[in-house]
């Protein structure tokens, strides 16, 4: 058994893979429910008519749900608004999560140039996130503490250790080994977490890098899910068994934890996409009823890509002249499909029924 002192920096933190159980009844019997929930929300998600037309949203929620995890709140109004508005973003929490959406989209579109989840993505993603250009923790003294300021763990210290740490963590990620790719995603997280590689983001950083995983690991093909609602529902059992597999080498409970998370999350992300869905197909028989010289698939959809729009969405498709497009939101506004709200000078359209969806 390995010996840890949470007061000294762990740079005996072992490599991957571990040398425990990973495959108990308990985890192969959970690989296989998490895993079908998950390829049930693929397939919806794949055989959706426009598949990329809720990434945005959903990106968002993650990316809101996230941040919250360190305590960086703002709210879908502000967030969406925020996208939408031609105006300076004063809200430095919707700042945080708005470059977190930004470096999701930036691990994706590095991923599909080539499939590879290595340190200096990882330095990247961290870099959009803070908005910064720092990089692998070089400067000594690095704790993690509880609410009440107690050292819980030090992690490893030395950049050349922390760089040898995410090497041995980048190969295992990397090379094919005879493990489920969903219990090498809860051991690819626990390292990540454990070495702690820089003095800020880790946590989101280490979050984006599951949604690649989901990806890379064709487990996603789009990965339009929101994993770190879960971990904001049961923070306390994250951090316990982030603990416990640190002190006790409790891999199981990790594990398991990780895969309810992703059971979890797959079937709320089926049951909100049905949802959203249901929605759409109502809203577009009521507006081709009410409002027939104004339906179109492609209006629908603009207005479920975000719960917000505006008259130059309309005008970008081609919908119109400015006044054009502003009658056909009046119309709407008034018919009760959506409700108008003043921002600076802009006047935005808030899809109100698609907002409730998301706020549950």
């Amino acid at each position: 058994m390995k010996t840890f002192n949470k007061d000294i920096p762990y740079n005996d933190l072992p490599l991957l893979p571990p040398k425990a159980d990973l495959e108990t009844t308990k985890i192969l019997k959970k690989v296989i429910t998490s895993s079908r929930i998950l390829s049930q929300l693929n397939g919806a998600i794949t055989n959706l008519p426009n598949p990329q037309l809720f990434l945005d949203t959903i990106h968002l929620q993650e990316a809101k749900a996230s941040s919250e995890i360190e305590n960086i709140i703002t709210t879908n109004d502000n967030l969406y608004q925020s996208i939408v508005a031609n105006k300076k973003i004063e809200n430095s929490a919707t700042k945080e999560v708005i470059s977190y959406k930004e470096a999701l989209w930036y691990g994706l579109e590095q991923l599909e140039e080539k499939p590879f989840i290595t340190t200096n993505l990882c330095v990247e993603i961290m870099q959009r996130i803070k908005q910064n250009s720092s990089n692998i923790r070089t400067t000594p003294g690095t704790t993690l503490s509880n609410v009440d300021g107690e050292v819980i763990y030090t992690p490893p210290s030395g950049e050349q250790i922390i760089r040898d740490k995410l090497e041995n963590l980048e190969n295992f990620i990397n090379i094919e080994s005879n493990l489920d790719p969903l219990i090498t995603m809860a051991l690819m997280h626990y390292q990540f977490e454990a070495i702690h590689p820089f003095s800020d983001g880790n946590g989101r950083t280490g979050r984006i890098l599951l949604l690649l995983y989901l990806k890379m690991a064709k487990l996603l093909d789009i990965p339009a899910i929101y994993l770190s609602e879960y971990i904001i529902t049961n923070k306390a059992q994250y951090y316990t068994n982030l603990r416990l597999v640190t002190e006790n080498e409790n891999w199981e409970d990790w594990i398991i934890y990780m895969l309810d998370m992703v059971e979890s999350t797959a079937k709320k992300g089926l049951e909100r996409l049905e949802e959203i869905l249901s929605l759409m197909e109502k809203m577009s028989g009521q507006i081709k009823e009410k409002l027939p010289k104004i339906h179109s698939k492609e209006l629908i959809e603009i207005l479920f890509r975000l719960p917000y729009t505006k008259r130059q969405h309309l005008i970008d498709a081609k919908f119109g002249t400015p006044k054009t497009v502003g009658n056909y939101l009046i119309a709407l506004e008034e018919n009760g499909f959506l409700k108008s709200i003043k921002l600076g000078k802009e006047k935005l359209y808030l899809n109100h029924n698609l907002m409730a969806i998301l706020e549950k």
